[in-house]
């Protein structure tokens, strides 16, 4: 069932394939200000799968140049967001319930974030009033490892009281 977010992104995805980032990032940044602040691109959003990136800049560096920990976070808590918006219904509220990251390493360079849905988990989401989701994210940096480890857990409730 598609919401309103899900068909914003639909009409751009119709875009040319150049635009999508672009767009996308804009988007996304105009409804989460903070995502516009430190700089995250969204590099393809779908129903069941969300890439960002997010550039190793000045703005969200630690004290040693490599992106700051909490910035980290905050790229595995946008990505698993929006996938998860992808598929809430309108008439739900999205809500972070909690986030495990486990710091493996230091972070070398840009990071890129993609989460996933499964279709058992869309379905879920469509057919119960409220509920939750462990939703995992894989963070890699330049060097192609996983210097965290992060999953996030959301919850969808009425927004009728």
């Amino acid at each position: 069932m598609a919401n309103r977010f899900s068909k914003v992104v639909s009409k751009i995805n119709k875009a040319p394939q150049c635009m999508h980032s672009f767009l996308l990032s804009n988007f996304f940044g105009f409804m989460v200000k903070y995502a516009s602040t430190s700089g995250v691109k969204l590099l393809k959003v779908s129903t069941t799968e969300v890439e960002l990136y997010l550039p190793n800049k000045k703005k969200v560096q630690n004290h040693i140049g490599g992106v700051h920990a909490i910035a980290a976070a905050v790229l595995a808590e946008s990505a698993t967001g929006i996938v998860f918006g992808m598929n809430v219904p309108d008439t739900k509220l999205p809500l972070l319930k909690s986030m495990t990251v486990n710091y493996q390493r230091r972070m070398q360079g840009g990071l890129n974030a993609v989460a996933t849905l499964s279709a058992e988990q869309v379905s879920s989401i469509n057919a119960t009033e409220k509920g939750e989701l462990e939703i995992p994210v894989t963070i890699t940096d330049e060097s192609g490892e996983q210097p965290i480890e992060c999953i996030m857990t959301w919850a969808w409730v009425s927004k009728k009281r």
